[in-house]
């Protein structure tokens, strides 16, 4: 890491360690007051009015608990395929209907994700969103997988940002060294505890900035700090139901995304890191009203379609929000129908063309379908804008 780089001191400065001849980013504590400019106010306004529009439209459904699962999902494929994974969402929901894909590892990798997210937003239901819950949330994103340093415990020793190859003295970035975690972490705590008056959405993205510039993990910093995203805006319920997920838009903008968060550090910028972030919330509002809007209109085309029936086709449609993937054994499970009840439900939906084939898989050649036009609502993500990725944020 280069001194010379880091022309403004406002978030931080370098320091050298003696002990072991390297530079290191030593962040200043969050701002208390903070001036916005013009163009940051234009894109908080925008990104307040979208939060706004997408709470409304969650309101709106009659159980939106429908579709919250599969919103997280694609936040979970998103977040995971900024760290290098490269399965699909297709390939999710075909996994947590029991047929095995390829990509097995990173499907193993995403729905750790999603777990640690389930504990994240659950401990901030319970207690809030303190340190410890932090910890939860990384043991339970490590669990089973390969990784450096003990799960839900901060790193003890020296990390860098961007050279794979190299050491500290090639790296874009070096984190704060151990020592310092403990004082930076408590820093942190309290400004999120007790937050000076600034707008939640330039408070999430401060404190999203500072977590990953702490570093205080060996792996998955980056995933867990985008998590903190959802969990802040559970905390201060900014929306009834969690459908707001930025994560998509940080993968789709990834080299933008890890730019404007070193040139904070490097030159002060905090202004364009906030329009950036503000852009991603905006951005992914919209989407969400979009898509739930139009899960809303399908799940009543559905069920116009399916009322003069006596079946439990309805049952199974509503089941086909939570996961578009789906098997006989699925909804024995889940409705307590026999097979033969359950396959007839099935081949029923595939007549009317709500269903299609996806195959069979395992022992016995077990045989799943897929709802196309609900699939299509999620899985839909455009590849990243490039491939060219440091090997931590």
């Amino acid at each position: 890491m280069k001194p010379s780089d880091f022309e403004s001191s406002r978030f931080g400065r370098v320091r050298y360690d003696e002990e072991r001849r390297f530079y290191w980013f030593d962040p200043e504590p969050l701002p208390t007051t903070l001036e916005l400019d013009e163009e940051t106010l234009i894109a908080l306004s925008r990104a307040d009015a979208a939060v706004g529009r997408l709470d409304g439209v969650a309101q709106l459904l009659a159980n939106p608990d429908l579709i919250a699962s599969p919103y997280a999902a694609r936040e979970a494929v998103a977040s995971s395929r900024i760290e290098g994974t490269h399965a699909t969402l297709s390939e999710v929901f075909e996994t947590e209907a029991g047929k095995a894909r390829a990509f097995a590892e990173d499907v193993k990798t995403i729905r750790a994700y999603s777990s640690a997210l389930d504990t994240g937003l659950a401990a901030v239901a319970d207690r809030g969103l303190t340190l410890d819950s932090l910890k939860d949330v990384h043991r339970a994103l490590m669990d089973g997988q390969t990784h450096v340093g003990k799960p839900g415990e901060w790193r003890d020793d020296a990390v860098w940002v961007g050279s794979p190859t190299g050491g500290p003295e090639t790296a874009t970035f070096v984190p704060p060294i151990p020592a310092r975690l403990p004082e930076l972490l408590a820093e942190w705590a309290n400004w999120h505890s007790q937050p000076p008056r600034l707008p939640l959405l330039v408070r999430v993205a401060l404190l999203h900035y500072q977590f990953l510039t702490i570093h205080p993990f060996f792996d998955g910093n980056g995933r867990v700090g985008r998590m903190l995203i959802q969990m802040i805006l559970e905390e201060e319920r900014a929306l009834s139901t969690p459908l707001l997920y930025v994560s998509a838009y940080f993968a789709r903008n990834r080299r933008q995304y890890y730019d404007r968060l070193q040139a904070v550090r490097q030159h002060g910028e905090i202004q364009q890191w906030l329009q950036f972030f503000l852009t991603a919330v905006y951005e992914q509002a919209n989407d969400g009203v979009t898509r739930a809007r139009g899960l809303l209109e399908l799940r009543e085309e559905y069920r116009a379609e399916l009322s003069g029936t006596r079946s439990r086709a309805t049952d199974v449609v509503d089941l086909l929000f939570s996961n578009p993937v789906v098997s006989a054994r699925r909804l024995q499970a889940e409705l307590g129908v026999t097979n033969q009840g359950a396959l007839n439900l099935l081949r029923s939906l595939e007549q009317r063309g709500i269903l299609a084939q996806a195959g069979s898989a395992g022992r016995g050649g077990k045989n799943f379908w897929y709802a196309p036009r609900i699939l299509g609502f999620f899985d839909d993500e455009a590849p990243d804008e490039t491939t060219d990725t440091p090997t931590a944020v």
